[in-house]
């Protein structure tokens, strides 16, 4: 099966009902994307397709062949997206865990919505959960991106 990973061709040998999340881990070496659920509950194998946020651990693999599936990895070259620039200067992980997973959401959102609000906020990022309990400094890295976008973009 041929798949676009972080704008990279890939022909993998996998079945195609195998879930993505073990694709992107096991067939493709690409370990950034975690397993948290397996229900789709946790958001921490939340990945892009075709730029908007998906659960990797749910979706068969069949259903992204065509598409351009984005990771952890394949968000910057060099950790400078404006997000993962946000997380670092707010130092907002903690364990860390699932923290790849919250940062493809919030960069999905501020795709989507360049100024969010805090409920903007709050609904997108509502799926992603965090054991250590860092959402305020999640809730201000994403005001905070969205910033460092805005002045990347001037």
């Amino acid at each position: 099966m041929k798949l676009t990973i972080n704008d990279t061709e890939h022909d993998l040998q996998v079945e195609p009902e195998m879930p993505l999340l073990w694709v992107l881990r096991d067939a493709a070496g690409l370990t950034g994307t975690k397993f948290g659920c397996g229900m789709a509950q946790c958001g921490a194998c939340t990945v892009h397709v075709d730029g908007v946020a998906q659960r990797s651990c749910v979706l068969p693999v069949s259903a992204v062949q065509g598409a351009r599936v984005t990771t952890i990895e394949g968000l910057s070259a060099g950790g400078d997206h404006p997000v993962q620039r946000a997380w670092a200067e707010l130092d907002v992980v903690q364990c860390g865990y699932c923290q790849s997973g919250q940062i493809m959401s919030a960069s999905a959102l501020l795709r989507q919505n360049p100024a969010p609000t805090d409920a903007d906020i709050d609904a997108a990022m509502s799926g992603n959960l965090c054991r250590c309990g860092t959402y305020q400094r999640i809730r201000a890295a994403v005001h905070r991106a969205a910033e460092l976008s805005r002045e990347r973009a001037s």
